[in-house]
């Protein structure tokens, strides 16, 4: 399995908003930069939501300005921001923001929900975003939301996913990602579903965001890589959590995701002792358990495979 693996941090941003305590500003751009020096290659700032529907948000467009200053540190550094919709934009684009990932769930009650929107407004409306984010320069990933169950609608249909997909594909946009909001994905389901896409366009790059809610998040993570998927997004600590679905989970654990890839010959350059360090030092700052395996265990130390 000789290929890129690209790593998206979202704990800045999926991991924070299910939080109730206020996180200082400061507090996250320690966390950002040390993710920074383990050598993640996306790191997901924020989002840019109104503060009192998300209020751990409320300091996005600080975090990126006062990040945007240490250009040295950043080099290289894909910042990336989740917007709902076109005020959002707007913000993302006067902060500096590198990749915009905006998306359409594949449920109704979801949708409605999560952006106030049906399925088609806010298709239609995201594909517009998405044009004049590029027109700008900007990087785009378009994503479908609640692509492998909803916890209020229970199953969604392939045909959903795939037709949102075509819709992505079909305006010219390449880097697609399948949610798992609600947690509900098996290995068996990833690997059909992504291989159900992949025909749809060669050129495509795929990206996954698998929740861990049944504890499945890492063994769904395996499913994708072996389909080819390249982009994967994950949070330190195992933070986080759709705050607009029925029964919320945390997201796949970025260091216990790092450490499979790692035994299994992949991302070595990423430097897994500081992942546990920020895992750890979240759990100070909240002051419980986190989620995770590898900052409570230790890592397993190379030795020869047989």
């Amino acid at each position: 399995m000789n290929r890129d693996i690209i790593l998206h941090e979202v704990g800045p941003r999926d991991g924070l908003q299910f939080e109730n305590q206020t996180v200082p500003s400061w507090e996250k751009l320690k966390w950002i930069g040390a993710l920074i020096d383990c050598g993640i290659e996306i790191i997901q700032v924020g989002s840019f939501v109104h503060p009192a529907r998300v209020p751990q948000m409320a300091d996005t467009d600080l975090l990126l300005t006062d990040l945007r200053k240490d250009k040295i540190r950043s080099s290289g550094v894909i910042f990336s921001g989740l917007v709902l919709n076109e005020r959002g934009l707007e913000r993302g684009l006067a902060c500096g923001v590198d990749l915009f990932c905006m998306g359409v769930s594949a449920s109704e009650t979801h949708s409605r929900k999560n952006t106030g929107m049906s399925i088609a407004e806010a298709t239609d409306r995201i594909i517009a975003m998405a044009a004049r984010a590029e027109e700008a320069g900007k990087k785009v990933q378009l994503s479908v939301q609640s692509a492998f169950g909803c916890g209020y609608e229970g199953h969604v249909p392939a045909e959903k996913v795939t037709g949102l997909v075509q819709k992505f594909l079909d305006a010219g946009f390449k880097t697609i990602s399948l949610a798992d909001t609600a947690g509900h994905a098996t290995p068996d389901q990833v690997e059909k579903l992504f291989t159900a896409v992949a025909v749809l366009d060669d050129e495509a790059e795929w990206a996954c965001h698998l929740h861990n809610t049944y504890g499945l998040g890492l063994a769904n993570c395996y499913a994708a890589l072996k389909v080819g998927v390249n982009y994967f997004e994950s949070s330190f600590a195992g933070l986080g959590g759709c705050p607009f679905t029925k029964i919320a989970g945390g997201n796949v654990c970025t260091e216990d995701l790092v450490h499979m890839l790692q035994r299994m010959n992949l991302k070595k350059k990423v430097n897994l002792g500081k992942l546990i360090e920020i895992a750890n030092d979240v759990g100070r700052f909240f002051e419980r358990e986190m989620s995770g395996y590898v900052h409570k265990t230790g890592p397993i130390l190379e030795y020869e495979r047989v």
